[in-house]
């Protein structure tokens, strides 16, 4: 079982440009902001979050709770935080910078997609949450947004990013508040019921059924009715869009999307299931279908926002930098970290509020269906 390992050092500074070249701002929040930086010693790009601790008055719980968490884990498939610092105004914390951009984006660029494609992806983000259930750490908000590509190479592995809603689970207290991202959020969590890491697994079977046909298991664009449709975990494989996806892969959604959290897989349960472990997820090929429906069902989420992929890409390809950094340290070449229009957050790279909790009434952010 992996275990905790020794986390950065926190360094105190006078300035950090005299560290880092600040090149562009990827994100903005209510009181941070991201920005895409150069090592002046190493030339490595990487994310900083910037967070004015003046504005952080009276919620510093929420900071302390993100940096505890970030500062446990080292896991190939979950981006790290690489070193913090503190000035007299202000808290840095340096983050791997990830360049392949997100999910979805890159299944509509594929010519060829398949169910074992989607396997495989499953595969990473399970072994990752594991980790984290591990080490008692609970995502609380997993969905495709905050699903980076590594680099823009072709078997480029799957990042889990933006832990501002995960937190410790606590022996002898419970989790309770109901926060998260409507369409992927358990439905014990919607009840307002005491909850555990069930919840990521959850989460992640809703990823799973997006990854095989394009669109939501739930959507309405009455909130009441959404909520209703999770709470009673109604979903459905509708045809003609689930008739080519396999009997092992409804199976293996069926488990995770369990309304019961008792009986809902866990990720190590997850993990041997066939769709997963053996060879029962097909090749055949569904871009098609599964691109077409993206495109039609996200063309007003926050994925579809994310598109102004400037920043990122404009230095990536001004510094010419080289051809991967995968295994390597080193930033990637031309590089597509997707940016948001003006004003919003960076995908992957919170900075919400600085990860303030919202309370029990949960907006939705589902897109409306064409």
């Amino acid at each position: 079982m992996p275990g905790a390992v020794e986390g950065p050092s926190w360094k105190q500074v006078e300035d950090i440009r005299d560290i880092y070249d600040f090149r562009e701002v990827l994100g903005t929040g209510a009181f941070s902001e991201v920005i895409l930086a150069e090592d002046k010693r190493t030339q490595k790009l990487v994310a900083i979050k910037c967070i004015a601790k003046k504005a952080l008055e009276g919620k510093e719980g929420s900071m302390e709770n993100e940096i505890a968490v970030l500062h446990k884990i080292k896991h190939p498939n979950i981006v790290a935080l690489d070193d913090i610092y503190e000035s007299g105004g202000h808290l840095y914390l340096i983050m791997q910078l990830v360049s392949g951009g997100e999910l979805f984006d890159r299944i509509v660029e594929k010519g060829f997609y398949t169910e074992r494609d989607a396997s495989r992806l499953i595969f990473q983000v399970l072994d990752a949450v594991k980790y984290l259930h591990d080490l008692g750490i609970v995502h609380r908000d997993l969905k495709p947004e905050n699903l980076l590509y590594y680099s823009l190479d072709e078997d480029s592995k799957i990042m889990i990013s933006d832990f501002g809603l995960s937190k410790m689970e606590d022996p002898g207290s419970v989790l309770s508040t109901a926060c998260g991202t409507p369409g992927y959020v358990a439905p014990e969590v919607l009840a307002q019921k005491p909850y555990s890491k069930a919840v990521d697994c959850w989460s992640i079977g809703v990823i799973a059924y997006i990854l095989l046909c394009g669109y939501p298991p739930f959507y309405d664009e009455n909130d009441a009715k959404l909520f209703e449709q999770i709470l009673k975990a109604e979903y459905e494989f509708d045809s003609p869009y689930w008739d080519d996806i396999s009997d092992s892969a409804k199976d293996f959604i069926q488990h995770l999307m369990e309304k019961d959290p008792e009986k809902r897989f866990t990720c190590e349960q997850a993990l041997q299931h066939p769709w997963i472990a053996g060879d029962t997820a097909l090749d055949k090929n569904i871009h098609q279908s599964v691109s077409e429906q993206i495109k039609k069902n996200f063309a007003k989420s926050k994925w579809k926002q994310a598109f102004n992929a400037t920043a990122v890409v404009r230095h990536m390809r001004k510094l010419q930098l080289g051809t991967s950094q995968e295994g390597q340290g080193q930033a990637a070449s031309h590089g597509e970290l997707l940016t948001p229009a003006a004003g919003g957050p960076v995908a992957g790279y919170c900075c919400r509020d600085c990860c303030v909790e919202p309370g029990p009434e949960l907006s939705p952010t589902l897109p409306h269906q064409l």
